[in-house]
């Protein structure tokens, strides 16, 4: 009796006061003791309500149903379809919605209704991968914000490749410390190809002298970030760098002069196709046969295999990196050590002559730079025991 003079009432009610008692209808369908045939009543009600002039009714109902397990399920399906300021709460918290609903939303919704998604608690994998292939910016930043999400690798690959010029997308997943290897130099990768592009057309550096400098601070992050990575990161980020064309000789030899044997080996790995294990073992056979043989098995330049036995012999000397800073930084002494070999080597390639140059200043530089900030540092320690002894 109620429910029926509430639909004969509300068809000339005002839109503000047919939302509230929409809202008061819609909680009593859910919480109240209703009997079956006022609850059938009530919910034949609200789904007429679902063709209401103003969004202010519906957006009523979607405040009410949208955390709830017990809603008409036939009522938050059309409200999840509705104008955005309708089916945002039922988008963002309904666990009525099943992932095909969602997948299906992400594809044709605006952003507002990408964001909503974005942001569910539990975020399935395929939708997550959804929002990746066809989210606008703004969506992909709530989704790698969202810490209940469940991304697959291939998920953040697509972010960065669609987004990854953008600061925002940059910075909100490099603070992320289970951020994959692999994506992070992908990352480093967009940065140095959008600055590189940003200087060209500023006419500020040539195409070529810009894309020779993006590649070499690449090459320096990269192995950066292999130092702090190990396991299936480690060869998460090989793997990556092969399909990607940047697991070079001048990275792998890169990674040997900065004493990083963890990423030597793993580059050797995959480009060799032998177990990690064999590698390693090979590797510290000390015999120039096995080395000459595994160069040859991963289809490296002839050219750089001078190099990389001499830059292996420096290492077994002096010991290898026992920090992840030092695993990153190139050694000064083994890069003049390989530096002086190949130039009175005559088989020694002029670009590997170069390459070797490029690294001996490199090197020369980060220790002129360590230098200093030690001097900082005591200059600064004695400075505030004389503040405290005065």
């Amino acid at each position: 009796m109620i429910v029926r003079q509430f639909i004969s009432w509300v068809r000339t009610a005002p839109a503000g006061e047919r939302a509230e008692a929409t809202r008061s209808l819609a909680r009593a369908w859910l919480i109240s003791d209703l009997s079956a045939d006022d609850r059938a009543a009530a919910e034949d009600a609200l789904l007429m309500l679902l063709d209401d002039a103003s969004p202010l009714v519906r957006q009523a109902m979607a405040e009410v149903f949208a955390r709830s397990a017990e809603a008409p399920a036939a009522i938050v399906q059309a409200l999840s379809l509705d104008q955005a300021s309708v089916s945002l709460p039922i988008l963002e918290h309904s666990p009525l919605l099943i992932d095909a609903d969602l997948v299906d939303i992400a594809a044709t919704g605006d952003c507002a209704m990408q964001c909503a998604i974005a942001r569910r608690i539990n975020l399935p994998a395929s939708v997550g991968a959804a929002i990746a292939e066809v989210g606008t910016p703004a969506a992909a930043l709530e989704l790698i914000e969202n810490a209940h999400a469940e991304l697959a690798p291939f998920t953040w690959d697509r972010i960065v490749e669609r987004h990854g010029h953008l600061a925002a997308i940059r910075e909100s997943m490099l603070v992320l410390e289970d951020l994959p290897a692999a994506t992070r130099v992908a990352l480093v990768a967009k940065l140095s190809d959008t600055l590189a592009q940003f200087v060209v057309a500023r006419n500020w550096l040539s195409a070529d002298r810009a894309g020779r400098i993006a590649s070499e601070a690449r090459d320096r992050s990269t192995v950066n970030i292999a130092a702090h990575s190990r396991g299936d990161d480690m060869r998460g980020l090989v793997r990556h760098l092969r399909v990607t064309g940047q697991l070079t000789a001048g990275l792998i030899l890169r990674a040997l002069l900065s004493g990083n044997l963890a990423l030597f080996d793993s580059a050797l790995s995959e480009l060799s196709g032998m177990p990690q294990a064999r590698v390693s073992a090979l590797l510290h056979d000390r015999g120039s046969a096995s080395l000459h043989g595994l160069l040859i098995r991963a289809g490296l330049p002839e050219s750089t295999f001078a190099a990389f036995r001499v830059a292996l012999e420096v290492n077994h000397e002096i010991g290898f990196a026992d920090t992840a800073g030092n695993a990153a930084r190139l050694r000064r002494r083994m890069v003049e050590r390989v530096l002086t070999h190949c130039e009175t080597d005559r088989q020694a390639a002029e670009p590997l002559l170069i390459l070797l140059r490029r690294f001996a200043t490199e090197s020369a530089r980060e220790e002129a730079r360590m230098f200093c900030d030690e001097l900082w540092a005591d200059d600064t320690v004695a400075a505030i025991y004389q503040l405290i002894a005065a």
